[in-house]
Order: structure tokens, then C-alpha cells, then sequence
């Protein structure tokens, strides 16, 4: 049957093909269950009737234990009962038995709740993907649109020919619709627009799609730059205040030298670890001591303002570069 049907549809492709006179024949299809795995609708009724069936195999687990344990107690007490009781017995066990079938016929045979209770889940949706189906075929001008988990064999189906993702955005927006306002609506169009040109044109959404990558990584590398600076700035500045207010302390002898050098920094304390021995603050050595860490840090500070601005250089020369990149690709 499925051999048959297939040579229908390629005398039928051709033939319409001849009658196209120079037309090329547009040829699309869908994947009805990835659509239907794709439908909020769908896929929140699906999980209420896979606990119900759920629900309905414990129900037979624990009539199967029932029976079971019926077994037992008769294979038990076998010797201790009468004829009659254990034919009694056993009309019981299979009376349970015939019920527990009826059971499993009734929810999981082939007419059973199970296969009709989906098939009621799964024909409104149906109807939406028909409906879908049947409006961008008018639109985008299709000639043929083929279902590829139906009983046609397709041995090779090219992934630009795959509708599915259209049909599924085609039966959200209408659903969206309802509940936007008239502005919300008018960007919602202008949004649907750009998704329908993006199909038409895949190399300009991939385009697209990597221009908004490179902007989002250049983004990202100037906010950890600018982290980075203010980190480092706010390291500087305890450290020129830590200094500021040991040059005071020293000038107003308040603090001795052991009490500086805890007060200083992990990697400074071996540096000036020296300098505890030292009676007077006010001495030669501690005022020269003092005058070469001062010009130790404005050397330092300068080496830090001049790296800032050479970075900030390279930086606006990158952008540039990025801005004319990005201006020939469009």
C-alpha cells in the first residue's frame, strides 16, 4: 500500500511539474509529532493522561497482588479444606482473574480509554496544524507539503524544507493575540515580520545571529575590563591611604614602629619588617625611608594611568574596527 502511494505522489509531483512551465515547484513538510511535542496545549493534556494511566497500572499491580495472595492461602490450606470450599476457592481466584483482563482491555486495549482519550487530545490540535499548514502554504506559495511521520516513506528530507518550527509559532501567535493589547499587537506583528523574513532568508538570521554574539562578547569583555579597573584603583587608593596615614602617625609619634608594620599590608610586611627596630620615627633613615615609598607609589601610579590609557586606546581602536566590520557585513 505504502509502495502504491508513494508512486502516486511522484506522478502526481510530475505532473504538476510539467504543467508548471518554468515555475519551479515549491515542495515543503512537517514532522507531525515534533509539532505536537512542541504545543503547550498539547503537552500539558498529554501529562494529565499519562498520570491517569499511570494511576490505572497501579490499580492492576495491586489487583495482581490481590490474586496472588488468594493463590497462596489456597495453596496453604489446600489440605485442610474440603472439595467444595477449594472449588469455591478457585471459581474466586478466576473470577478475579477475568476482572483484572477486562480491566486491562478496557484501559490499554486497542478501543481502550488510553488510545481513545488521546485521540480526543490529539484532534483539535490536529485541526490547528491542518489550519496552519493550509495558511502558509497560500502565503509562501507551496505547492506540495508532505507529513514526514505519516506512512510516506521519505528516504532523505533537506532540513530547509522543514516547516515544523512555522507551523508551531503560526498556532502560539494566535494564541498570543488574544491577549495583547492594540500596541502590544502592532510590535507582536512587526516581531512575527522579522521571524517570517529570517525563514525566508536563513544566511541573514545567521548573520544576524552572529553580529548579536560578537556585540554580546565585545559588551562582556569592556564590563570586565571596567571591573577589573576599578578593582585595581580601589587597591591603590587603600594602599596611598595606608601610607598617608602612616607618614601622619610617624610625623605625630603617636604609634610606634611595631604597631605600623602590623597595620600594613601581608606583602609589604616583609619589606618593612626592618623597620620595627627603629626608636626615633622622626629619625633620617625613617624620613628617607618614607620620601622613597612616596615616590615608589607615584611611580607606580603613573605606570597604572599610563597602562589605563594605552588599554583604553586599544580598546576604542577594537570598537572601531568591530563598527566597520559589522557596517560591510550589512
Amino acid at each position: 500500500m505504502k509502495k502504491y502511494f508513494a508512486i502516486s505522489i511522484l506522478l502526481l509531483f510530475f505532473g504538476f511539474n510539467a504543467n508548471a512551465q518554468g515555475r519551479g515547484v515549491k515542495i515543503g513538510y512537517i514532522d507531525m509529532e515534533y509539532i505536537l511535542e512542541n504545543v503547550p496545549d498539547y503537552t500539558e493534556a498529554k501529562n494529565q493522561l499519562e498520570q491517569k494511566a499511570e494511576k490505572w497500572k497501579q490499580d492492576i499491580e495491586a489487583k495482581k497482588v490481590e490474586i496472588a495472595k488468594l493463590k497462596d492461602a489456597l495453596k496453604t490450606e489446600r489440605a485442610l479444606l474440603t472439595k467444595e470450599l477449594i472449588e469455591e476457592r478457585e471459581e474466586e481466584i478466576k473470577f478475579q482473574e477475568n476482572e483484572l483482563i477486562e480491566f486491562q482491555q478496557k484501559k490499554f486495549g486497542p478501543n481502550g480509554d488510553l488510545i481513545t482519550q488521546k485521540a480526543v487530545l490529539v484532534k483539535p490540535i490536529q485541526d490547528q496544524v491542518f489550519t496552519a499548514v493550509q495558511d502558509i502554504a497560500e502565503l509562501k506559495k507551496y505547492d506540495f507539503i508532505f507529513d514526514k511521520s505519516s506512512d510516506l516513506t521519505m528516504l532523505f528530507s533537506a532540513k530547509r524544507h522543514d516547516i515544523s518550527d512555522q507551523v508551531i509559532r503560526s498556532i502560539t501567535r494566535a494564541e498570543r493575540r488574544e491577549q495583547l493589547s492594540k500596541k502590544e499587537l502592532k510590535e507582536q506583528e512587526k516581531k512575527e515580520y522579522q521571524e517570517d523574513v529570517e525563514d525566508e532568508n536563513p544566511a541573514l538570521a545567521a548573520r544576524k545571529k552572529a553580529l548579536e554574539d560578537k556585540k554580546a562578547a565585545r559588551d562582556k569583555m569592556l564590563e570586565d575590563r571596567k571591573l577589573a579597573f576599578e578593582a585595581k584603583k580601589k587597591e591603590q587608593d587603600d594602599k596611598r591611604k595606608a601610607a598617608a596615614e602612616a607618614r601622619e602617625a610617624k610625623k605625630s609619634g603617636t604609634v610606634t614602629d611595631n604597631d605600623k608594620s602590623t597595620d600594613k599590608p601581608a606583602d609589604e610586611s616583609a619589606k618593612t619588617s626592618t623597620d620595627s627596630t627603629a626608636v626615633n620615627p622622626n629619625s633620617k633613615e625613617a624620613k628617607a625611608a618614607a620620601r622613597a615609598k612616596l615616590i615608589e607609589d607615584r611611580k607606580k601610579a603613573l605606570e597604572d594611568k599610563k597602562r589605563k590609557i594605552l588599554e583604553d586606546r586599544e580598546a576604542a581602536k577594537k570598537a572601531k574596527e568591530d563598527k566597520k566590520t559589522e557596517t560591510k557585513t550589512e
